[in-house]
């Protein structure tokens, strides 16, 4: 993975890494969720893995005591601070990285100048986490550098805090977890209420995982994400009448939900149906994979997709043309979209001799269908982040 990575540098960029002398090298990933969507936020479960597109990190103190800078080699853009002054306003990339550098001194750490470099081979706004690749990598990274004895639990937390605190987004934990504790040939079927998680062997072979990247991002992605953890919690308070003891929708059962159905707003119990069921998709996937039953995996990789379509309402018609699709072939087991929603990526199970024609089949119809120019990748569990 990581030579790749690194073979996908252009010559400049190989020249400014090299004259840059890096004191740590570190390999943050992104992720992709087989199945699990949107039930982070509600202590739920989720099946995660690091893939084999990451975001690489080159850091070295310099002599100032505040002064910093992070360089996106991507974009050739520089964002230069001071530890002393946080800013909280700055271009969204710029907040993640405040936010790590602020979360790290809440927790009676001493950071120092420093400079970064980094690399992404993730695709952009594919649904992979970069956001959580950036947060956990710079954690890590500086961890290494300051030798600041911060465990990886605490990385993960701290990196969920600085997307909250200062980006905006109160995401599940799902995404910092799985950049972090992933192993390679390996799912982890975590609860995000005890993270207590368990490492699922994947063995898929002769199938494989392809992602195929809509290249939309529609408007609504951020706004209605807060949104449906909005309605989820609205949920949970209108259960707790009943059921005192429920403290999210994990804590539900269905036949609870259906026996107060008529009580409902018919949304806000969509929601709830949703989130519990998919809940148990997840269960019932990793059964699934420790019998090595590829066909029942990937039926609920379809059910997950139509609740994301129907009850949770956060798919698109892109999404869903593309999950269609995929269901004309054999050769698929299973398919649905993966992410917050609104555009990114669907996640094919697909037998790994059809992924060529799969993928030419498919970009000549979506591009048929809406003028836009479909990309295709492989991706395939990982080790979470670590230095190189």
């Amino acid at each position: 993975m990581q030579n790749n990575n690194i073979i996908s540098h252009s010559p400049e960029q190989l020249a400014q890494i090299g004259n840059f002398k890096a004191e740590v090298t570190l390999n943050s990933p992104g992720r992709v969720n087989l199945i699990g969507e949107h039930t982070d936020y509600n202590n739920g479960f989720v099946m995660p893995t690091a893939i084999d597109k990451s975001i690489i990190f080159y850091l070295k103190k310099n002599k100032s005591q505040t002064q910093c800078s992070v360089t996106s080699l991507n974009f050739q853009s520089t964002y230069e601070f001071d530890l002393s002054k946080p800013d909280e306003t700055g271009e969204e990339w710029t907040r993640y990285i405040t936010g790590v550098t602020e979360e790290i001194k809440k927790r009676g750490r001493s950071l120092s100048g420093f400079d970064c470099l980094m690399f992404s081979n993730l695709p952009m706004g594919a649904g992979i986490s970069s956001s959580a690749a950036l947060e956990c990598g710079l954690a890590a990274g500086l961890n290494e550098l300051f030798d600041l004895k911060l465990t990886p639990l605490e990385i993960v937390e701290l990196s969920q805090k600085a997307e909250h605190n200062y980006v905006g987004t109160m995401c599940g934990i799902m995404d910092q977890f799985a950049s972090v504790m992933s192993k390679e040939n390996h799912v982890i079927q975590l609860d995000c209420e005890s993270l207590d998680y368990k490492l699922v062997p994947f063995n898929i072979e002769p199938y494989a995982l392809l992602l195929l990247n809509t290249n939309v991002s529609h408007s609504l992605s951020t706004s209605e994400y807060n949104v449906r953890r909005n309605e989820c919690e609205q949920g949970v308070k209108l259960l707790q009448n009943w059921y005192p003891e429920v403290k999210a929708l994990r804590d539900v059962e269905p036949e609870q939900l259906e026996a107060h159905k008529n009580d409902f707003d018919p949304v806000i119990y969509n929601r709830c149906s949703y989130v519990i069921e998919e809940n148990q998709r997840v269960n019932e996937a990793a059964k699934a994979l420790e019998r090595n039953d590829l066909e029942t995996f990937g039926k609920l990789m379809y059910g997950s997709h139509e609740g994301l379509q129907h009850k949770y309402e956060v798919s698109c018609k892109e999404l869903d043309f593309l999950t269609d699709f995929s269901r004309n072939y054999d050769a698929i087991l299973g398919c649905r979209m993966m992410g917050g929603g609104f555009g990114g990526c669907t996640i094919n199970l697909i037998h790994q001799d059809f992924v060529e024609a799969y993928i030419a089949l498919a970009k000549k119809a979506y591009y048929e269908a809406f003028n836009i120019n479909l990309t295709a990748f492989k991706a395939m569990p990982a080790d979470g982040g670590k230095v190189i």
